[in-house]
């Protein structure tokens, strides 16, 4: 195993320093326990906490600012944050007007979310998300996954909170925005958790994994290697299946790379998929493309669809300064 540490017990740790000194205009990190948390909280908005696993970067922490999460925790490398972690990040950014939880669909990330809420003293909500079409249960969860629409579901809700929306209709638009999403990913290698030492799966140079999860759960199935266009097919026609996006209606196509996959690749992929898109009538409204939602240094794609309206729309647009994403500010 070849990685940038000191040690795998403090991998974490000094991540998280470092995130936070190169970051300190935006955001400020707690220790024991962990959470990133907004600096210059504003007063008498909806706090927005997320968290999960570490090896996702830039999510969580990454979403952490003006528009769109309050704080975030990081729990150990694709291992729930626990209750007393999340309970404080919530305790510390609430300011009178409720907290809303947005929870990846892992079975330990809702049940230690659940817990969470449960010791925290204030008004609170939240919004699970289940975005990913490529298998209904698997070893982490009951019911889909919660992957890349995570950003989705964050960003807007987030653009909300910002404006002064109350919790209630936060946790109504997250929830609509999450059943408007549909995601599907492909891997074309394994990822290495450095506490594991060696690669979570393998696969042979003519083989990939179609339907993985952000934590290299199997997919679908696993099939030989074939064209970007091939791929692009079946991942947009495994979403479009589920959402069926009406003619007119305008979509969000947000291409997000698993860590190891060069930009040139993956907008190479948005072209793939933009042309399924295209030969089904469907119209492409805003776009995002980049490592958002990652699974350490693995090598591969996810293709997230969202069905977007006017408020929506108004609301992805909406200025957001964070570490990794922003626009408009």
């Amino acid at each position: 195993m070849k990685k940038f540490l000191n040690t795998v017990d403090t991998v974490l740790s000094d991540s998280l320093r470092g995130f936070g000194q190169a970051h300190a205009d935006i955001v400020a990190v707690n220790f024991e326990p962990n959470f990133v948390f907004r600096v210059n909280k504003p007063k008498g908005k909806v706090a927005l906490v997320s968290g999960g696993g570490s090896g996702h970067e830039p999510l969580h922490a990454g979403f952490v600012g003006y528009g769109m999460l309050d704080a975030a925790c990081p729990g150990q490398v694709f291992t729930s944050p626990t209750p007393d972690q999340i309970n404080a990040a919530a305790e510390a950014v609430n300011t009178g007007a409720g907290v809303l939880f947005i929870v990846k669909n892992y079975s330990g990330d809702v049940m230690n979310f659940e817990m969470a809420a449960e010791l925290f003293s204030g008004e609170h909500a939240s919004v699970i998300t289940n975005d990913d079409v490529a298998v209904e249960n698997s070893t982490y969860t009951t019911g889909r996954r919660g992957v890349a629409a995570t950003l989705v579901v964050e960003k807007i809700a987030g653009a909300a909170a910002e404006a002064g929306t109350d919790l209630v209709a936060c946790r109504a638009l997250g929830e609509r925005v999450n059943r408007r999403c549909g995601s599907m990913g492909v891997a074309l290698t394994s990822c290495t958790v450095p506490a594991a030492g060696k690669p979570t799966f393998s696969l042979s140079e003519a083989e990939m994994e179609m339907g993985v999860g952000i934590h290299g759960e199997p997919g679908r199935r696993r099939v030989a290697m074939t064209n970007a266009d091939s791929i692009a097919a079946e991942l947009v026609g495994a979403i479009v299946g589920n959402l069926k996006p009406k003619t007119g209606e305008p979509l969000l196509l947000f291409v997000n790379g698993f860590g190891g996959t060069p930009s040139m690749e993956l907008y190479l992929m948005y072209d793939a998929a933009a042309r399924q898109l295209q030969k089904r009538g469907l119209d492409i409204a805003r776009s995002l493309v980049g490592n958002y939602v990652t699974s350490l240094e693995m090598a591969g794609c996810s293709i997230t669809l969202s069905r977007m309206d006017e408020e929506m729309l108004r609301l992805w647009d909406a200025p957001v300064h964070t570490a990794a994403l922003r626009w408009g500010r």
